[in-house]
């Protein structure tokens, strides 16, 4: 019986993907075989020795210390793409009210006090400095082609814009989705210089902190609005700040609330909305559920974070799934001790990410304790386990 800990509410729709027979779930649970979670926090938390791996039901993974978990040889898994529709959809909505000041007029509506007559006087006399612009024939710069970048570009080339992307690490998958409309932007200033809009879709790491900086905004048109779904520290704060004041952005449209953004007039903050909705938390449910149990029962790896992904149809026999650092002969030295137990491959696969690697073998017969010992004291191997898919490794 595998035993899976939940943090947060995960919804019914993904929890049902794990059979009741195989799996115990709960909220509290002692000597768990995985991690559940959304938005809860495992920084400083210790981790349990039973722990095989965590699943992030988002694409997000800064709530979680994947370095740490990565030394103890436990994947931790995402769901790049489960959201997108969500996030896209958002992004649409915040250009619009980006683009006919719908926000502001909103407000000068819901105050209107008077009869019939006043108030069309009064919506008469002031709709004037409301007035906006329209989408279709503007461009927008999307910065991040992955699952969310690729529909808000095709969304905005459907709507009549003009877009302009890039991404020096774009998938062959991404491109094939990508419209043939998008324009290749050669550089990031090179995209900023061409957009009327600029979307930011990219995740957060030390190559993208402070993205948008204000070097990179004195590259933008004069008055043009900037988007970011994708996390708040992707942009400079307070150089998005003096560029809302001197006039260079008009607008600032985000996900992420900070003290100073909500008390500006020309940021239209919201309380991170992207991937609430019903869809969205279903749609992660299942396909983290999905990944969980592929991995405990057969473990095959697909959306890690920091390990590659490895999927080897099961063959009949014995699997022995292994995670290392990614060192010359761990192949050679676990071969070595399988077949001093004149244990026969029947099937093996061995890839690398950076300086980890992960191996599944298929053998004919079961590993006895003793070798399964050996393996994990061989200097490098993090994790060793027999896979049985049943919910008894």
């Amino acid at each position: 019986m595998y035993k899976i800990l939940t943090h947060n509410a995960i919804s019914p729709k993904g929890l049902e993907r794990l059979p009741r027979d195989r799996y115990e779930i709960a909220s509290e649970i002692q000597h768990p075989d995985a991690i559940l979670l959304r938005s809860f926090k495992l920084h400083g938390l210790p981790i349990p020795d039973s722990l095989k791996a965590v699943g992030r039901a988002g694409a997000g993974v800064n709530n979680i210390p994947v370095a740490e978990y990565t030394k103890r040889g436990i994947p931790v898994f995402n769901t790049p793409g489960a959201n997108a529709n969500a996030v896209k959809e958002l992004v649409i909505a915040g250009m619009l009210l980006a683009s006919r000041n719908i926000c502001q007029a909103w407000d000068f509506a819901r105050h209107l006090e008077g009869d019939n007559e006043t108030i069309s006087s009064q919506v008469e006399k002031s709709k004037k400095q409301f007035g906006g612009s329209e989408l279709a024939g503007k461009t927008l710069g999307v910065l991040g082609l992955g699952a969310i970048g690729v529909r808000v570009a095709n969304a905005a080339i459907a709507l009549g814009m003009d877009v302009v992307g890039y991404d020096p690490m774009l998938t062959v998958d991404s491109a094939w989705q990508l419209s043939s409309s998008a324009a290749k932007a050669v550089s990031i200033d090179d995209l900023l210089s061409r957009s009327d809009m600029v979307t930011i879709h990219v995740p957060l790491n030390d190559q993208t902190r402070g993205l948008i900086n204000a070097g990179r905004i004195g590259s933008m048109r004069q008055g043009a609005v900037l988007l970011n779904f994708s996390r708040a520290e992707t942009v400079d704060e307070a150089a998005v700040l003096a560029a809302l004041d001197g006039g260079k952005i008009r607008t600032y449209v985000t996900d992420f609330a900070s003290p100073q953004l909500v008390r500006n007039g020309k940021a239209i903050v919201l309380p991170h909305l992207g991937a609430s909705t019903a869809e969205a938390e279903e749609n992660c449910a299942v396909m983290v559920a999905d990944q969980i149990r592929d991995f405990l029962e057969d473990g095959n790896i697909r959306n890690s974070v920091n390990f590659p992904e490895v999927f080897m149809p099961r063959t009949e026999g014995c699997r022995l799934a292994i995670a290392n650092e990614n060192v010359p002969n761990m192949v050679g030295q676990i071969s070595s001790l399988l077949a001093d137990a004149n244990l026969n491959i029947l099937d093996l696969l061995n890839k690398s990410r950076g300086d980890y690697a992960y191996t599944l073998i298929d053998l004919n017969n079961p590993v006895p304790d003793t070798t399964l010992e050996a393996i994990r004291g061989i200097s490098g191997v993090l994790s060793a386990r027999i896979a049985c898919g049943n919910g008894q490794d």
